[in-house]
């Protein structure tokens, strides 16, 4: 684990950090960048091959302390310098280039013996923060992957990546248009649902037991109404309160829910429980 003392803001490693939170994932080297310690460590946790981590002065002990990889390059620096590339406005002074884990459509849909499969996927969802949320929730309730149609934002934006709190290192993750989505659920046998605010039926009465797909669309204007035609049917969740429609990450996490108790049932009982929120 070599070290390096730097003390420029130009060092061309600095520089690659910047573009890959700028541009992240697929562009700059097909490397992403992470903030913070704590997804430091979950990136570890995963199995991600992590290139190099950035740390303050102060926190050169603690870089020193974690078990990284002997080829993992570690730049310790001022944390002044540090801080004026990171995106948060009150940075943990640590971060790192990590290679974004290579999913295909095999880790989506391969066979599994304890579930079917279950995705969700993004059309056009723009929040950076929802896409996260769902992520997490999607790790939570056992989702067997994500996909992200064109229009939807780049799930490795570090806002995403923090309001996945480690989750977008382990859940199956792609990017695809919509006409090979359509054609890999179908061929796959996944059961496709668009997701409305009304109009449609409840969550709790359809069947996603089954394989199933949960189509969640932008923010503000749902599932594109092409997009919602092809799907094989439609769901709500019920409101009784005088609200017309639910946060995307928040729908999404409920119909996630639901799905993970229609497993839980036909499978004979609920799973253990391993966590709650916090």
């Amino acid at each position: 684990m070599p070290i390096r003392i730097i003390e420029s803001k130009q060092n061309a490693r600095l520089k690659e950090l910047r573009r890959a939170l700028a541009e992240p994932g697929r562009k700059a080297n097909g490397l992403a960048g992470v903030e913070g310690p704590n997804l430091l460590e979950e990136a570890l946790r995963a199995g991600l091959r992590i290139r190099t981590v950035f740390a303050g002065e102060r926190l050169q002990q603690w870089v020193q302390a974690v078990r990284l990889p002997h080829e993992t390059e570690v730049l310790v620096m001022p944390s002044g310098i540090l801080a004026s590339v990171l995106s948060t406005e009150t940075p943990q002074p640590v971060a790192a280039l990590v290679e974004p884990p290579d999913w295909t459509w095999a880790h989506l849909l391969g066979d599994r013996k304890d579930a079917s499969a279950m995705i969700v996927v993004l059309a056009g969802l723009q929040d950076p923060g929802n896409l996260g949320t769902i992520l997490r929730s999607a790790e939570a309730f056992g989702a067997t992957g994500v996909v992200c149609l064109p229009g939807t934002v780049n799930a490795w934006n570090p806002k995403a990546v923090r309001a996945s709190a480690g989750s977008i290192f382990r859940v199956p993750l792609l990017y695809a248009g919509e006409r090979e989505a359509m054609t890999m659920l179908r061929e796959a046998g996944v059961r496709m649902l668009t997701t409305t605010a009304q109009g449609a039926q409840p969550v709790d009465l359809a069947d996603l037991a089954q394989p199933v797909a949960l189509m969640i669309g932008n923010e503000g204007n749902g599932v594109p109404p092409d997009l919602a035609t092809k799907a094989d049917g439609a769901v709500t969740i019920p409101c009784p309160g005088p609200v017309e429609s639910l946060n995307a990450a928040v729908a999404a996490g409920v119909m996630l829910y639901e799905a993970a108790r229609q497993r839980a049932a036909k499978s004979g009982g609920p799973r253990e429980r391993r966590g709650g929120t916090r």
